[in-house]
């Protein structure tokens, strides 16, 4: 597995080593040793999420409040997204801030947010399907959202048209306004 820094300390992009040849290919999707050494500590994963979309679909700014704040491992097994995290973290010298990775199922590349950011992509192809562990599990009353289009963010998710949002994203409050905890 090669690490990749992202623009915000603590988000890390995960390259695994695939192994391919005529017949298709293998790599290790998760080895919990391995991943701990790399992000310079054990983490527990509890629960394991599958979404699939469609093009335009924009899922989040999602993210959940102390206690039961959740760390994620997101990867893409079809499809491609713009895949978004965003610092909530008010110490953060980086809080505020967003960085944004394309995840695929050609490239396998992961993406570890750890608790205290935000978390959403965009669909860009016809279809995609996503993957991602959590540290913690689904907690509606600790559940919040951050409006994805918020000026004060000004994220670029490389989408030009209008997103289809659930009723919920639609509704989010902007950044200022949103509770954070962190």
């Amino acid at each position: 597995m090669q690490l990749v820094s992202t623009l915000l300390p603590g988000v890390l992009l995960l390259e695994p080593r695939v192994f391919g040849d005529e017949r298709g290919f293998f790599f290790e999707s998760f080895n919990q040793r391995a991943f701990d050494e790399v992000v310079g500590e054990h983490v527990d994963f509890v629960q394991d999420n599958h979404s699939k979309s469609r093009r335009g679909v924009l899922r989040g700014l999602h993210y959940q409040l102390p206690p039961q704040a959740q760390g994620k491992l997101v990867r893409v097994i079809e499809g491609e997204v713009f895949d978004v995290a965003v610092d909530l973290r008010r110490a953060s010298a980086t809080y505020g801030h967003w960085a944004g990775v394309l995840l695929s199922a050609a490239n396998k590349r992961q993406v570890w947010i750890p608790p205290g950011f935000a978390h959403g992509f965009v669909t860009l192809s016809e279809t995609a399907e996503f993957l991602y562990k959590t540290t913690d599990y689904y907690s509606p009353e600790h559940e919040r959202c951050i409006r994805w289009n918020d000026p004060e963010l000004a994220i670029d998710w490389g989408y030009s048209r209008e997103p289809q949002l659930s009723t919920r994203d639609a509704a989010a409050p902007g950044f200022a306004e949103a509770e954070k905890g962190f």
